[in-house]
C-alpha cells in the first residue's frame, strides 16, 4: 500500500507538459464553458415551454461555438 502511494506521489514520465499561463487560462475558460453546457443540457431536458427550450437551444449552440474556438489551434496572422 505504501509503495503504491509513493508511486502515485512521484512525477511520472507520462505527466503533461507544463502549460503557459495563457494555455492555463484557455483551459480554465474551456472548463467553465463545458460546465455551463452541462447545466444548459440539464435545463433543456426539463424544459416544457417551447420559448424556453428555444432559448436554451440557442445558448447551447453559442456555448458549442465558443468551445470549438478554444479547442481549435491558433491561426497564424
Amino acid at each position: 500500500m505504501e509503495e503504491q502511494q509513493a508511486e502515485a506521489s512521484t512525477p511520472s514520465s507520462k505527466a503533461r507538459p507544463r502549460l503557459t499561463s495563457q494555455q492555463l487560462a484557455i483551459e480554465r475558460q474551456k472548463q467553465g464553458l463545458l460546465l455551463s453546457r452541462q447545466r444548459v443540457l440539464q435545463q433543456l431536458e426539463a424544459a416544457q415551454n417551447p420559448n424556453h427550450r428555444k432559448m436554451l437551444e440557442n445558448a447551447l449552440a453559442d456555448l458549442d461555438s465558443q468551445i470549438a474556438l478554444l479547442s481549435s489551434p491558433p491561426q497564424p496572422h
